[in-house]
């Protein structure tokens, strides 16, 4: 399949999907800081999805989105960084193509509809707790890989740090194995 992994610096997905003999390429605003700078592409995601893709895998920020900022919800909303943020999230739903959008518990479920599934990185090896939604056209569920114990959970704790945010929405690379595996 050719394979866009929208929002992704980190390639941890893109990677999982070359992997399995995928054209998978990354796409993010910020430059990949992995080794394969040729698989990603810099650059708005939006502008890629008028390309011919098999399966289109999205990302989208989730600073306004998510649960754990809903006391700035208020100001977002007045000053339009929440609706920006839901207008980029909403462009994935509108592609014909397979696709598969994630994002943390937050307004989607309320906004768009209900996730189709929330899956922890404890069920795909690694023994942390991070629920995480997906949405789903075209792929089938995750199925767990790896259940483990030892549920922490050590990117809610995460200190602050100039690389926090980039660090708490990396992908698990037993979720990006899955996925890559499983969604053909």
């Amino acid at each position: 399949m050719k394979v866009l992994v929208a929002c992704e610096e980190s390639q941890v997905v893109c990677k999982a999907f070359r992997a399995r003999g995928h054209e998978a390429y990354s796409c993010d605003i910020l430059p990949t800081s992995c080794d394969h700078p040729e698989w990603h592409i810099q650059g708005d995601a939006l502008s890629l999805l008028k390309e011919k893709w098999d399966a289109v895998i999205a990302f989208p920020p989730c600073t306004h989105l998510c649960s754990s900022g809903a006391r700035y919800f208020e100001e977002k909303r007045k000053d339009g960084r929440q609706q920006k943020a839901i207008d980029f999230f909403m462009e994935f739903t509108k592609l014909t193509c397979k696709w598969a959008i994630e994002n943390p518990v937050g307004i989607m479920s309320k906004v768009y509809r209900k996730p189709d599934q929330i899956i922890q990185p404890w069920q795909f090896g690694h023994g942390e707790t991070k629920a995480t939604c997906l949405w789903i056209k075209g792929f089938p569920l995750l199925r767990s890989t790896n259940i483990v114990s030892g549920r922490e959970q050590r990117i809610w704790k995460m200190p602050p740090s100039k690389d926090r945010a980039k660090l708490r929405s990396k992908t698990y690379q037993g979720i990006a194995k899955a996925m890559a595996e499983q969604w053909r």
